[in-house]
């Protein structure tokens, strides 16, 4: 963990036994990317840090408080998942009167379910970088060691509500093969799309760059950092 007068950087290693970080989707078929991505990354720090970043929680979909805290994050693989599927039946809601006719014959219970194959990532290791204000980053070993003294919401997961990461622990500049931002006109191998913001209510404002792995393992190189937060939308 390093830090100046106003930042800190702190790196997180994450173990899962099973993981599944997936993009809006549809269809039967439903895939993760290879590697918890920063969006998510960026989520699963504040939470740690007891900030809440859900916005009100009347309304269609939960939004991102627009005044939740921007940091910079780097993302990398130590393990590689192995990646598997599975079948899940799934609850849809139809459009408009679609399937009306099987409603009544449910009797009240849910009608619209069909069965999707879903990919998950068994045996993942991954390393987080974080870096941003000092008090901000300083309370995520604090939480991760039940030591804030505000309360947390729920319990942090691996992509899926279903699948709680084994250990996560602080640690040092550890090497891993960190995701980069592809510049234009490359074309690296491995490559792939990872969100850096999320947008429910309209997914057209959801990003997701091109990023590739380093080819071998080294220390988090500066081009893997990323803003994640409010203001990068």
């Amino acid at each position: 963990m390093t830090s100046s007068a106003a930042t800190r950087t702190l790196f997180l290693q994450l173990d899962a036994p099973f993981a599944a970080f997936r993009w809006l989707q549809a269809g039967v078929y439903r895939g993760t990317f290879p590697v918890i991505p920063p969006s998510a990354a960026w989520g699963l720090a504040l939470n740690l840090a007891g900030v809440e970043t859900r916005g009100p929680l009347d309304e269609v979909v939960t939004s991102i408080r627009a005044d939740a805290p921007n940091l910079e994050v780097a993302v990398g693989v130590v393990r590689h998942g192995q990646r598997s599927t599975l079948y899940q039946q799934l609850h849809a809601y139809p459009v408009g009167n679609s399937g009306k006719e099987l409603q009544a014959r449910a009797h009240g219970q849910k009608y619209w379910i069909a069965p999707a194959k879903r990919e998950v990532l068994v045996g993942l290791r991954c390393v987080v970088g974080v870096r941003g204000a000092a008090a901000l980053v300083e309370r995520i070993p604090q939480g991760l060691a039940g030591a804030l003294a505000s309360e947390r919401y729920g319990l942090p997961f691996a992509g899926d509500n279903q699948f709680l990461f084994d250990r996560i622990d602080v640690i040092g500049d550890a090497e891993a093969r960190w995701f980069l931002p592809v510049q234009p006109g490359a074309t690296p191998k491995e490559s792939t799309r990872l969100t850096t913001v999320i947008n429910r209510s309209d997914a057209s404002r959801t990003k997701a760059p091109l990023f590739a792995p380093t080819p071998t393992s080294c220390v988090c190189p500066a081009a893997a950092w990323v803003p994640v937060g409010p203001s990068s939308n």
